[in-house]
């Protein structure tokens, strides 16, 4: 596994170019992008600026809203092969969005249909360019409540799914924070095999709170507080052979405030600070 970043989530809005050559000074070995602002520059752009930092490319998010009606999902989708197509042709193999935990409208069977059907469309469009997607669970007890219908929120749920789905080129996007929210242990990771991990993001908790009144999107940067077993976490990732990329998704208010460098420098020392010895 190796140490990559995603800028949105550590506030950083940077274009590109500017934000990958800090983190490549900063020693960061891949990036995860969006698209299509990403890419204007065009592919073969990306790809050389990657391959002159000595930067991997770790990701993108899925660009379909597939949680919402049919025209949005319909609409998006439209655009979704050459977006594919030329975050492939700049060496990108990974994807990943996440799965709402809950629905007012459909229940659980019913939802599940429809993501499985929705989700199989976008990943045979993704397999046609070699392409992996994770799909995110998301763990909070407070994120369910309030709702009429309870929907996967478990990593077994969503590897569930992922099978269902059939295209061969689906698994997690495994999150330490839900990992933790959901009451995992070591073991429901370790019965992962490598190839069914797409891509990670760590992470802590704040302290003082029951897990079941945990709030998403109220996190720590990995380590910080020390409620999540990170070290456990990542020895499991290390135990199966994870290869792929390992990103900060802490939502602090307090990294966003910094400058991008500072950033930057503080979400790598947090990677640094968790990373197991070989």
């Amino acid at each position: 596994m190796y140490k990559a970043v995603a800028f949105n989530p550590i506030g950083v809005t940077l274009p590109l170019e500017p934000a990958a050559r800090m983190a490549s000074r900063l020693g960061f070995e891949g990036v995860h992008i969006n698209l299509p602002d990403d890419m204007e520059a065009g592919p073969q752009r990306v790809r050389a600026l990657l391959e002159e930092l000595r930067l991997k490319p770790a990701g993108f998010g899925l660009p379909v809203n597939v949680r919402e009606g049919d025209e949005a999902f319909r609409r998006d989708f439209a655009q979704l092969e050459p977006r594919v197509a030329a975050a492939a042709a700049a060496g990108f193999e990974r994807c990943s969005t996440y799965i709402l935990s809950f629905s007012d409208d459909l229940d659980f069977k019913a939802n599940f249909e429809r993501y499985r059907r929705r989700l199989g469309e976008c990943a045979k469009v993704l397999a046609d360019h070699g392409c992996r997607l994770g799909l995110e669970f998301l763990g909070p007890r407070t994120l369910r409540d309030g709702h009429r219908y309870e929907f996967i929120h478990t990593l077994p749920g969503m590897l569930e799914l992922a099978d269902a789905i059939g295209t061969g080129n689906v698994g997690l996007l495994l999150d330490a924070w839900h990992w933790y929210t959901a009451r995992h242990t070591v073991e429901d990771i370790t019965r992962c095999s490598e190839r069914q991990i797409v891509t990670v993001h760590v992470n802590d908790a704040p302290k003082g709170i029951p897990i079941d009144e945990q709030k998403d999107l109220v996190r720590c940067m990995p380590g910080e507080s020390g409620v999540i077993d990170i070290a456990a976490f990542m020895g499991a990732l290390r135990t199966i052979g994870y290869p792929g990329p390992v990103i900060v998704e802490p939502f602090s208010e307090r990294v966003k405030r910094m400058s991008p460098n500072e950033a930057l420098a503080a979400t790598r020392a947090s990677l640094d600070a968790i990373w197991p010895e070989k």
